[in-house]
């Protein structure tokens, strides 16, 4: 839509125009390897020179990024006082042409929710079409779909109206999806979204100037062209009288064969230079009409510019290398400001990374990495902080990577999944959390109510049991119980699994972040929407709940999933004071230069140049045909970018090679650079290859030396002695087998008083399944004694269904463990029928505790039986439940003396509630998978013999001349021992000989 606001007049230029007049349209180059910014001033000036200072003012000037635009500001900035061109972001057209007015577009946000709504319907009916979890992949890959074709194009018609008569069955239902695209597209044609308002406005400018051309310059620099709405803006300013492209990295080495040979894009548009060819094809020209900007342009080598060229040649003419590799000159010098890294692994390219940005710090060099790969710059930024280097990152830190960005889908997930220990203390923790005032009581309570989780155990938290965990804590702090109190309700009870309306989930999404961070007082003046990464988030949050009435209605894990793709989309440069002159650039910027040291980081296939995503809606095929674009342009823009920086004055060229789980695969380009010097030793190709590869070596040598260790002897296997009121005075009849198994355990346990913490996610472990089946056999038993008709498996497993959900949070362990109390119910219901048919149950485990004094020793033995029968002749008959599988008389014999001693203990009058009486029998009963009953081995092993034996031991450890040795008689190697890890096994192992340590 044209129209002139009021007020407006045309620019009158009086100053001598700053193109001669010529009947093509005007296109400039500048080579690889130049600073391009710094180039482009420069011939700006040199046309305006002896012009009057407003001449220059009088320039639009359009550039491709905002890094370009600061730097160009910067050059001009440094001197001398003078009027500035108008710098803009080829976006950025609303006051180029101020008579084009386009309606208001619809944001991008709203866009995709209202895709989601439609998908959601459409899987609704027919589920079988995709997952409801990839409801918001699939609406951004449809959103994704109608930007391209919007700026190529491409309308909705042309995609259904292609031949798909060879293509297989997957095109019928992507063409229901693409049903959504079309209807959708005609539904809002009327309201445009940015694409859509971009392509108009383009078109709009270009009608507009075809009558009435500005008689300012116009110059679009920086830009390849690489969409449809960009190269109609180039082809119209290429156009206009005062209009001209300045074009980044253009080959002036490629010959004119080689220009003509790039006419088909399915073989050619992974080549570097493709998009020229093409603009100059739709401009009526050839790429041979191209002419450099600047003559004095400054190449900083231009054999080495020669040599990427060639072999960067597309792959139906590299026959070229053999004619034309033999007319390049001296390799070796064309290559004396190269370097090539092959490091072993990420950590260790990174790692030589940051060593050499570090000399360029210390040099006063300007060294920028480039690289397509976040990760390697995470490990070098990681690397540069021991030297206090913070580089000046161009991607930031990832949204919802930031701390508000974790804040906030932790308290989405309190939707979708039921809370358990660690996704509470993961909240806890965060910094963000009650972060109003008292944050250090708020620290020291969490820290409370952690260890208090760990020692009692709490898988799932709610309200009720979470004040009861914190109080046992602290058992007279009433401020941590309101505490508790807080915590119950801000972070419990809010699992949702019904669908709702998109307003209602942030609505309340808001509500519970904000409280969270607030804490108890509720003060407003937390810190979730502060500082860059808190003003980003609040501002992806207002914005979704401004679009919210335009979503649909989704259940807390789609919302879940919502909240975090829109924080991943977002960036946050929230770092006030990188190091001047260390930079980490993503590939668009490589055409910025303007760094004495360039680093291109990641050379692998895959990484750089990037594998393109599959497209799961069109094959490259029905791609070329309708318009759209290629998979492979994103190759020939990697392959662009990396023909710019590799050109640069120093530049190194990194790769691991080998990932963290597997070997990688050189980048082409490097195979290609690789295969040509390789091929022609004349020139010295091979050897200045090597000379690369040994200056790369040099640099991973100095990474090895930063991170070798002087090499420390290994610790000697322990055999602590410490003094008599140290060693332990008390132990249970379970801790025997450790004495005699793993001295140093009970060391650890009791003379150094530690305990290990359970762990933080709790698990249906051995113990707990022990426990519950304690629990069931001992109920199960006493209602059989109670009622002879409740000896049935109906009984046993109704018991074990209560106490597994009394017990057991977990659904899957209740399901598995009650099928293994099932599969041995009527084996034990057979054998308990016979134990009760000659004894009675007398004690069970809260009952059956005793305890045996050694007096002479000064020592106490403590035990708990888990159940104690007692037959008509008045002899005891002693059972221990085993849910593994229970000891061998010969184990018991030697080490396991768990029922011995007891027995022992019985016919000493140690348990009170059954006093001194012989014992006729002790068994285990195993009831694991393979159920059997093991006697403890009595007659060869008396009462009287195992107490005198248990005197020996104890006394044994009472003289101070003995050591508590570390896993003195493990039963088998592989066996893990509690207190391993303090005793450093590992460095020593069963053979060596223990080294005594008399301690004070």
């Amino acid at each position: 839509m044209l129209g002139t606001p009021m007020g407006w007049q045309p620019l009158k230029n009086c100053s001598p125009p700053m193109f001669e007049p010529q009947d093509s349209p005007r296109v400039y180059g500048l080579p690889a390897g130049v600073d391009f910014p710094q180039a482009l001033v420069d011939g700006l000036l040199h046309r305006f020179s002896g012009q009057p200072p407003e001449a220059l003012a009088s320039v639009d000037l359009l550039v491709n990024t905002q890094r370009m635009a600061r730097r160009l500001r910067t050059i001009f900035e440094d001197g001398p006082a003078r009027l500035l061109p108008r710098i803009r972001l080829i976006t950025d057209l609303e006051r180029l042409v101020p008579q084009v007015i386009i309606p208001q577009g619809v944001p991008g946000l709203r866009r995709r929710l209202e895709l989601i709504g439609l998908i959601s319907a459409l899987l609704e009916q027919s589920p079988d079409l995709a997952s409801r979890a990839s409801l918001y992949d699939l609406a951004d890959s449809l959103a994704a779909l109608i930007d391209e074709m919007q700026g190529e194009g491409v309308t909705p018609e042309t995609i259904a109206e292609l031949d798909v008569t060879d293509q297989s069955g997957h095109w019928e239902r992507a063409k229901v999806f693409l049903g959504i695209v079309q209807s959708y597209l005609s539904l809002t044609e009327a309201a445009p979204d940015k694409e859509a308002r971009q392509r108009a406005r383009v078109a709009a400018i270009a009608a507009f100037w075809a009558d009435e051309p500005p008689a300012n310059p116009v110059i679009i620099a920086g830009s390849t062209g690489s969409r449809g709405t960009t190269m109609m803006l180039m082809q119209a300013v290429a156009k206009l009288p005062q209009g001209a492209l300045v074009l980044p990295g253009f080959d002036f080495d490629l010959p004119a064969e080689v220009w003509a040979a790039l006419d088909d894009p399915m073989i050619s548009e992974d080549h570097p230079q493709y998009r020229f060819y093409s603009l100059m094809k739709g401009l009526d020209g050839t790429a041979n009409a191209v002419k450099s900007w600047h003559e004095p342009s400054k190449v900083p080598s231009p054999l080495r510019n020669k040599l990427i060229s060639l072999s960067l040649r597309p792959a139906p003419v590299t026959d070229a290398w053999r004619i034309e590799g033999p007319h390049l000159a001296d390799l070796k010098h064309a290559t004396k400001d190269m370097t090539l890294l092959l490091a072993e692994s990420p950590r260790a390219e990174a790692l030589a990374i940051a060593l050499r940005l570090r000399k360029a710090a210390e040099d006063g060099q300007t060294a920028a990495l480039i690289t397509p790969d976040r990760m390697l710059g995470r490990r070098v930024t990681a690397a540069l902080g021991r030297w206090d280097i913070l580089p000046d990152d161009s991607a930031g830190t990832p949204l919802h990577l930031s701390p508000p960005g974790r804040f906030l889908r932790h308290a989405a997930a309190l939707f979708a999944r039921r809370l358990d220990a660690e996704a509470l203390l993961t909240l806890l923790k965060h910094p963000l959390t009650h972060s109003a005032e008292n944050r250090n009581m708020h620290r020291l309570n969490t820290q409370r109510c952690e260890l208090s989780i760990r020692r009692h155990g709490l898988p799932y938290p709610e309200t009720e049991a979470f004040v009861s965990i914190c109080a046992k804590a602290a058992p007279d702090d009433t401020q941590m119980q309101q505490w508790a109190a807080w915590v119950g309700a801000a972070t419990m009870g809010h699992l949702d699994h019904e669908a709702r309306p998109l307003t209602h989930w942030v609505a309340r999404h808001l509500e519970l972040a904000n409280g969270l961070a607030a804490g108890p007082s509720r003060n407003p003046g937390h810190e979730l929407w502060q500082k860059k990464a808190g003003i980003e988030a609040l501002r992806v949050m207002q914005e979704l709940e401004a679009e919210a009435g335009h979503g649909t209605d989704l259940t807390a894990s789609d919302y879940g999933d919502l909240i975090g793709a829109l924080l991943s989309a977002g960036e946050v440069r929230d770092r006030d004071a990188p190091y001047s002159g260390i930079m980490i650039w993503g590939t668009l910027e490589a055409r910025v230069q303007g760094a004495d040291l360039v680093i291109l980081g990641a050379l692998n296939d895959g990484t750089w140049p990037e594998a393109p995503p599959p497209d799961p809606w069109l094959n490259r095929k029905m791609r070329h045909d309708a318009g759209l674009l290629l998979p492979e342009r994103r190759v020939g823009l990697a392959a662009h970018d990396y023909q710019q920086a590799v050109c640069a004055p120093e530049v190194w060229i990194t790769r691991a090679i080998r990932s963290e789980d597997a070997e990688t695969v050189p980048s082409r380009w490097i195979n290609r650079l690789g295969n040509l010097m390789g091929g022609l030793p004349k020139q010295g190709g091979a050897d200045a290859w090597r000379a690369m590869i040994a200056r790369g070596d040099y640099w991973l040598s100095q990474a090895r030396a930063l991170e070798a260790v002087t090499p420390v002897n290994s610790a000697l296997r322990p055999s602590p002695r410490p003094p008599l009121a140290a060693r332990p005075r008390n132990l249970s009849v379970t801790e025997i087998k450790t004495l005699i198994r793993d001295p140093y355990a009970i060391y650890a346990r009791h003379s150094l008083r530690l305990r290990s913490l359970r762990p933080l996610v709790q698990s249906a472990d051995a113990l707990l399944r022990g426990d519950v089946t304690h629990k069931v056999m001992e109920h199960f038993v006493k209602s059989a004694v109670a009622d002879p008709a409740n000896l049935s498996r109906k009984q046993l497993l109704a018991i074990a269904e209560v106490v597994l959900t009394e017990l057991v949070p977990w659904p899957a362990a209740r399901t598995i463990w009650l099928a293994r109390i099932a599969r041995i119910a009527d084996w034990f219901i057979e054998r308990e029928r016979e134990r009760l048919g000659r004894a009675t149950p007398l004690a069970f485990e809260a009952e059956a505790r005793g305890t045996l004094e050694l007096v002479e020793l000064g020592f106490t033995l403590r035990g708990v039986a888990d159940r104690i029968d007692r037959n008509d002749a008045g002899e005891i008959q002693i059972y221990d439940y085993k849910t593994g599988e229970p000891p061998t008389s010969k184990q018991q014999t030697h080490f396991d003396k768990q029922l011995l001693i007891e027995a022992a203990m019985v016919e000493q009058g140690a348990f009170k509630a059954i006093g001194a009486a012989p014992v006729s029998s002790a068994t285990f009963i195993g009831l694991g998978n393979n159920p059997k009953e093991v006697d403890a081995p009595l007659e060869d092993e008396p009462p009287a013999d195992i107490i005198a034996n248990l005197r020996t031991l104890i006394a044994a450890y009472l003289d101070l001349d003995q050591g508590f040795t570390s896993r003195r008689m493990m039963e088998k190697v592989g066996f893990a021992g509690e207190f391993d890890h303090l005793a450093r096994y590992g460095e020593w192992d069963g053979s060596d000989t223990a080294a005594p340590e008399d301690l004070i």
